[in-house]
């Protein structure tokens, strides 16, 4: 069946349609912290950063059917909902982010926050990290390394190098802040000397597809300090690292102690439902909307307030900010224990952790990552790889994981070490 949904898929879906694992996953059914394939098989979903709250989960599922059996439209009409639902997300934050702009996806969210900084600026140079991932617009394509843009990349985008555990910029932990901050305002000078100038910066407060590294409160301090005096905006873009994964914090940025001038958010938001947003200062709101007189159709539509509502209803009534700590710190603290030549490090907050493989002299092993990645399929555990190198496991999975549930991952992920190679 699944070979046949798969011949079907590339006929009219087109060739090349990604998808995890050397032998696709045919899911059917999810509930909680667990999927089900057309055969009954059981997974532990260790990867799905989407069904924030759980798969499927009744307070949601309820909240979308409720709405849509009530009214769904577009935000040119007056509803409630989505001033209801922004006036409580805006309570999360603080630095005068007290607007919010909601669209249907991460890179909806990204592609307004860059041109935010646009037009505040009225200059066009954008910076980002150079391992980094920010969605599929045009403009914010124009950010990721994976498929360089038909014409090359455009000559107002510099990528500078990210910050990385085990291979330090600048050769020292201790130093890395500074020169992370170093080739910022290199590329600042640069895009202002090529008559760009500096609109914004935009990074990911946790670096999650640069591998995570391990970065103490304060790390930003020196990056936020280059971009003030640069003139642009600091964007973050929480679309992983928000809603509480990272256990104790509601947002990423809070986690590392740096105060951005925009932030974005998705994937999480809903549920699974498709709503983004972007929350910002009033007057950088009220620029964009100058400049660009933006309208989404189905940005804020009742449902999508609905769902969003729900969810931060679900993370509060059952305490799963807190569950992300204590779990979290948990299961890294037992990743830890694990033994295998090939471990460089183990690292994560909250409910994202991950374990970097390498080899000697640091040289990154991205095929035993991935060979690791599939065997822990074969047992009924789901989770994935990112990186630099892709020698990085990436565990990320929904929010009501349990001990119980860090034990399952844990104890078959040493099964898996103790029977690949040394």
């Amino acid at each position: 069946m699944t070979k046949d949904l798969l011949t079907r898929r590339a006929r009219l879906l087109g060739p090349n349609m990604a998808t995890f694992y050397d032998d696709p996953v045919h899911i059917v059914r999810g509930q909680g912290v667990w999927l089900w394939d057309a055969d009954g098989r059981r997974y532990l979903d260790c990867y799905n950063n989407v069904p924030h709250v759980g798969h499927c989960h009744p307070r949601v599922v309820e909240a979308i059917a409720t709405q849509a059996a009530t009214l769904n439209t577009h935000t040119r009409y007056v509803h409630e909902g989505i001033v209801d639902y922004a006036e409580r997300l805006v309570a999360t934050f603080s630095g005068g982010l007290e607007t919010v702009i909601m669209v249907c996806t991460g890179s909806e969210a990204n592609d307004i926050a860059l041109r935010m900084g646009q037009a505040v600026t009225g200059k066009t140079g954008i910076i980002a990290t150079d391992n980094t991932y920010h969605g599929n617009t045009h403009l914010v394509s124009q950010l990721s390394t994976r498929k360089p843009p038909i014409g090359g990349h455009a000559p107002n985008v510099i990528r500078v190098p990210s910050p990385d555990s085990l291979r330090p910029l600048g050769g020292s932990a201790e130093g890395q802040a500074q020169v992370f901050a170093g080739h910022v305002a290199g590329a600042i000078a640069r895009l202002e000397a090529e008559g760009h100038g500096f609109s914004s910066l935009i990074l990911c407060p946790f670096f999650a597809n640069e591998g995570f590294p391990d970065l103490a409160p304060g790390f930003l301090d020196p990056v936020a300090n280059v971009v003030k005096k640069g003139g642009g905006l600091l964007i973050a873009d929480e679309v992983q690292p928000g809603f509480g994964r990272l256990g104790g914090h509601f947002w990423g940025h809070r986690r590392i102690g740096v105060q951005p001038d925009v932030v974005t958010m998705g994937k999480p938001m809903g549920n699974g439902h498709p709503v983004a947003a972007v929350v910002a200062r009033s007057n950088v709101t009220a620029a964009f909307r100058e400049a660009f007189g933006y309208f989404n159709t189905f940005g804020g539509n009742p449902v999508s307030c609905a769902a969003a509502m729900a969810v931060m209803d679900v993370l509060e009534e059952e305490g799963l900010v807190q569950n992300a700590r204590d779990v979290g710190a948990y299961a890294l603290e037992r990743m830890r224990a694990l033994r295998h030549p090939l471990i460089g490090d183990v690292r994560g907050a909250g409910l994202f952790l991950g374990m970097e493989f390498v080899g000697d002299e640091l040289e990154p092993q991205p095929d035993f990552t991935a060979h690791v990645v599939e065997a822990m399929k074969a047992r009924g555990i789901l989770l994935n790889r990112l990186g630099r190198h892709g020698n990085c496991l990436k565990i990320r999975p929904p929010m009501p994981f349990s001990r119980g549930n860090a034990d399952m991952l844990v104890e078959t992920l040493a099964e898996v070490l103790a029977e690949m190679p040394r």
